[in-house]
């Protein structure tokens, strides 16, 4: 069984069970104790979970007045973990916070907060319940992504759940996208070059029990299950 290392955060219990659900044994890593030098040789798939805000200086930008700081060391410990993983191609699973942490590790920025700097947008925090729809994304033919939601694509849009007030702006070095919002968000990124690195902007994880992106999980596993 393929072990999943996923990064410490405030809410890990949906993200276990999406990857335990998807064959993969769940190890939760520590800021202190795990170095991303050894974490990337000792496991075999890394997942970047949701959280707060990416430091702005890291890409270059001074912190917006909506600016919610993530949990102390959490910044500079995944985005060594996401470029040692690149790097080492270990397969790596991006969700929400971990999409921007992905695209900051490869040289990209930050929109820091979607209502003010793109007033025109649709709602993208949704909290209702984690499982609200909140809008449709559309999803570019001949990427992985494409092929891993064409259960759940009708036409080119797949809907989703959504609750972030930052997204990618300038895509970093390697990406593509690979989905959009109807407003032109960046929904979804991948790097074709690698083993299974994805990164999308909403939540797949809480829909483990009734499996609308269990494909997601289930490739990701078989990835790092064929790195094992």
């Amino acid at each position: 069984m393929p072990i999943i290392a996923i990064a410490p955060c405030s809410k890990q219990h949906d993200y276990e069970e999406a990857v335990r659900r998807a064959g993969g044994d769940v190890r939760i890593l520590n800021y202190v104790t795990d170095r991303p030098a050894d974490v990337v040789n000792e496991v075999d798939g890394i997942l970047l979970p949701g959280g707060d805000d990416v430091l702005p200086s890291l890409y270059d930008a001074e912190p917006h007045p909506t600016f919610d700081a993530a949990e102390p060391g959490r910044d500079a410990y995944e985005l060594e973990l996401a470029r040692r993983a690149g790097d080492a191609d270990v397969p790596l699973f991006a969700i929400c916070r971990g999409i921007q942490v992905l695209n900051v590790a490869r040289g990209g920025t930050l929109v820091q907060d979607i209502p003010s700097e793109l007033p025109d947008a649709i709602p993208h925090e949704v909290r209702d319940t984690p499982f609200t729809i909140a809008h449709d994304v559309w999803v570019s033919e001949g990427t992985l992504l494409h092929t891993l939601l064409r259960e759940r694509i009708d036409g080119d849009t797949c809907p989703v759940n959504s609750r972030h007030h930052q997204a990618v702006q300038t895509v970093g070095s390697g990406l593509v996208v690979s989905a959009t919002a109807p407003d032109g968000v960046i929904e979804a990124v991948e790097d074709p070059s690698k083993r299974f690195c994805v990164g999308v902007q909403w939540h797949p994880e809480n829909f483990y029990r009734t499996g609308e992106f269990r494909a997601l999980f289930e490739a990701f596993v078989t990835a790092a299950q064929e790195r094992s």
